[in-house]
């Protein structure tokens, strides 16, 4: 935007927004934030972290808080799983609630928020999967990792069965989801077993019969979307051969640029050299990496997916690859495309469907343009975290995320419409009215009591509850 549309944006923005019922204290700033995962809690900080006085209320769909670590990291990640231990002491402060089990668009609407809060901030992530337009993609066996991540993190919102009769597999894409998906299909039931698994993930994990995944990714190692740490932690399992075949290894000038730019994109390249030129041992699981390898076609017959076409390419000297026109058939019984998680449409919000984001302007969202074709912006209403940039990037991430979307809030705040119900109980009023059974920060505390009671029989940190009505009976006994 130039120097002069944003200055005639902000005067737009006043304008629609200022006024002698603009919010000028001296009650606390009420914001809601929609979405208690990473993103909406990192915001939730940041606001308590400025001079403003605030009351923050954080609005979760499911019953428990803390979004895609809880339903989006693979359970042998407990190092990940630590955030929560930090997320945990904002969720503790006396300026902010957790509302949990709303469903944003069906149990409270944007003209409801803007009754009870001065301004919205929408934090929804990213919980479906990216497409991928390839012949087949369609058939039985061919799966989406967002939907399989889903099953074994226990959502209460998916199948409880999962199809694992396939022995050989392909995982399709060289990011650290790719790697969670491969890793978890490649394990064993048992080993799997001390973490916080669900029963009926550990029996579908145990009757898994796969000893083959194949990961596939388009270009090549200095490509790669891995964490180092991610993929070291692959070769750490007594279950699982690692495989990586020495033709795969090939840098171009672009490549080899990456790598001197960047400390990580080394260490991969470095990690991925070690397991190519090594013996393969006798681990009974094989894991292997492919690369160069562009997916082109799922093969079926009857519906059923039995193989995978791949064309080879090469670098073209830029670090991008190109099509050779060779291509070659592989024996699989099930593929898993894990190219990207897209965020899904939200009930009275823009959304650009291609890039899977709201428009948005460092966090204000975008309604449409005015007569001189100036960014306007919707009043008071804000978004962060993948919702904002795409599903790109690491957790700690979205604390930037967070800071610049709070920075513009507090900036617009002194002209914002005062909400017309910013009491306390006025929002907790009207969901008891509508017979919504929501959770709260001390029912947490309560479900997570409750797991980790289930666990503490068989020696393990907690048993995930999977069923909604058991999270609920756990966490709020008297909503049920």
């Amino acid at each position: 935007m130039t120097e002069h549309s944003a200055e005639s944006t902000s005067g737009a923005r006043r304008a629609a927004s200022s006024g002698p019922d603009a919010h000028t204290g001296p009650r606390p700033l009420r914001i809601a934030i929609v979405g208690a995962g990473p993103a909406g809690i990192y915001a939730a900080d940041a606001l308590m972290k400025s001079d403003a006085e605030v009351s923050i209320d954080l609005y979760e769909r499911m019953p428990a808080p803390f979004g895609l670590i809880r339903y989006g990291v693979a359970p042998d990640h407990p190092r990940i799983k630590g955030i929560i231990t930090a997320l945990h002491k904002v969720l503790d402060k006396p300026q902010v609630r957790l509302l949990g089990n709303i469903d944003y668009g069906t149990d409270i609407t944007l003209d409801d928020l803007r009754t009870f809060y001065d301004a919205v901030i929408f934090s929804t992530g990213a919980n479906a999967d990216r497409a991928l337009p390839i012949q087949g993609i369609d058939l039985e066996g061919s799966y989406g990792a967002a939907d399989f991540v889903s099953w074994y993190d226990g959502h209460p919102d998916v199948p409880r069965t999962w199809p694992l009769e396939a022995e050989k597999v392909a995982v399709l894409g060289v990011g650290n989801v790719a790697l969670d998906v491969a890793r978890v299909l490649a394990k064993t039931g048992d080993e799997l077993l001390p973490t916080e698994i669900p029963p009926n993930v550990y029996n579908g994990l145990k009757a898994n019969k796969a000893i083959e995944v194949h990961v596939f990714g388009r270009r090549g190692p200095a490509q790669a979307k891995f964490t180092p740490l991610e993929l070291r932690e692959l070769d750490h399992s007594p279950t699982i051969e690692v495989i990586v075949d020495p033709e795969d290894i090939d840098y171009d000038e672009g490549s080899e640029a990456a790598r001197r730019h960047s400390k990580q994109v080394d260490m991969i390249a470095n990690t991925l050299e070690q397991w190519a030129i090594r013996d393969v041992g006798n681990r009974p699981h094989k894991l292997f990496l492919h690369f160069f390898e562009s997916p082109a076609e799922i093969l079926g017959e009857d519906g059923k997916v039995v193989g995978l076409r791949t064309e080879r390419t090469q670098l073209d000297g830029t670090g991008n690859v190109k099509g050779t026109g060779v291509f070659k058939d592989w024996d699989i019984q099930a593929v898993y495309r894990a190219v990207g998680y897209l965020s899904q449409n939200l009930t009275n919000l823009p959304f650009d469907d291609q890039a899977g984001v709201v428009p948005n302007e460092a966090g204000r969202v975008l309604a449409d343009e005015d007569a001189d074709g100036a960014d306007r912006y919707l009043p008071a209403t804000y978004v962060t975290g993948w919702i904002k940039r795409g599903p790109v990037g690491l957790i700690g991430h979205t604390k930037g995320d967070a800071n610049e979307t709070v920075a513009c809030l507090l900036d617009d705040s002194v002209n914002f419409t005062p909400a017309a119900e910013p009491e306390l109980d006025a929002v907790t009023e009207f969901l008891e009215g509508k017979g919504i059974p929501f959770t709260t920060w001390q029912g947490w505390y309560r479900l997570d009591a409750h797991e980790r009671a289930l666990g503490e029989p068989e020696g393990r940190e907690r048993v995930k509850v999977v069923e909604r009505e058991d999270m609920l009976r756990a966490s709020e006994p008297h909503k049920v």
